[in-house]
């Protein structure tokens, strides 16, 4: 089983968690992706949510939540290892690139959602639900 490397970003709003889903692809997932060479896990962050979502952010005003091993979503027999992060500002989305779907999601309500990739079931949105209290 080989490894996929991504990042990706959990931005939240009023309780809810941005997920997105790819052109192609039944699953949701946070926004993010593959890093390109010699970029670090937070400047990949910036710049996949810039070219999914066309949402500016410095790899600096990212907070990291933590790097997690899940069942890749959407490449059978992988497993993906994604360094998450949180971003608290306000953002305004645009769906672009290879993005075919965004939505905002309760966390509490996305970890039983079938179609939420397994890293946000398992791993995510379990952390978020807890920090509720």
């Amino acid at each position: 089983m080989g490894i996929i490397t991504v990042s990706a970003v959990c931005f939240a709003r009023d309780g809810r968690i941005l997920t997105v889903r790819k052109r192609g692809t039944s699953m949701f997932m946070l926004p993010g992706g593959k890093p390109e060479a010699g970029e670090s896990a937070a400047e990949c962050a910036a710049r996949e949510v810039h070219e999914e979502l066309g949402v500016v952010v410095a790899p600096d005003a990212l907070r990291l939540v933590g790097v997690f091993d899940a069942v890749a979503a959407n490449e059978a027999g992988f497993t993906v290892r994604a360094t998450v992060f949180a971003h608290d500002g306000d953002i305004d989305p645009v769906v672009q690139a290879e993005l075919e779907d965004a939505r905002w999601i309760d966390p509490a309500v996305g970890i039983d959602d079938p179609q939420e990739a397994p890293l946000n079931r398992v791993h995510v949105f379990p952390l978020l639900v807890a920090a509720r209290g």
